[in-house]
């Protein structure tokens, strides 16, 4: 299946394809939670995401109760991420990462290898897939902070060059 023909559903409860969501730019797709350790990588998320936005970037934030620490509802989410860590970029609505009901988006990310070659099931929140316009794949696993050099250097090679 092509990512770009996949159905995503938006916080907001409107349907889009991942294909109209990320308009060919460059994404970092991220399964989020707001009750996680991690939490904090909200804050550098968004500033990659207005760091590059203007040169073909965006962050996609999947809220996810995979691992039992999203458990409140779009309109909650919405809230605390625009209040607490003051997002601004795309998010979906609720998905399921891994297992026979994973959603198809993750189906499909999770065949991406990791710097290990490991691909499968995504191990934590906040691990992150990045996508470039031409096809390029890179899997980095929660720990790694969204402002890690590799991630970043990544973003730079992969966008347009600066005008």
């Amino acid at each position: 299946m092509d990512l770009n023909d996949i159905q995503v559903p938006l916080l907001d409860g409107t349907e889009t394809t991942f294909g109209d969501l990320v308009e060919r730019k460059v994404a970092l797709v991220v399964n989020v939670a707001s009750r996680c350790g991690l939490t904090p990588q909200y804050e550098q998320l968004e500033a990659l995401h207005r760091r590059f936005g203007g040169r073909g970037f965006t962050v996609i934030g999947v809220p996810s109760n995979q691992f039992l620490q999203e458990p409140g509802s779009e309109g909650g989410i919405a809230t605390y991420c625009s209040t607490t860590w003051g997002t601004t970029f795309p998010m979906t609505a609720k998905m399921k990462l891994n297992g026979k009901h994973a959603d198809a988006l993750y189906k499909e990310l999770t065949q991406i290898p990791d710097v290990n070659g490991k691909a499968g099931r995504v191990k934590w929140n906040f691990e992150k897939f990045l996508l470039g316009p031409q096809g390029e794949r890179a899997r980095f696993r929660p720990t790694t902070k969204p402002d890690d050099p590799a991630i970043v250097q990544l973003i730079e090679e992969w966008l347009p060059e600066k005008s």
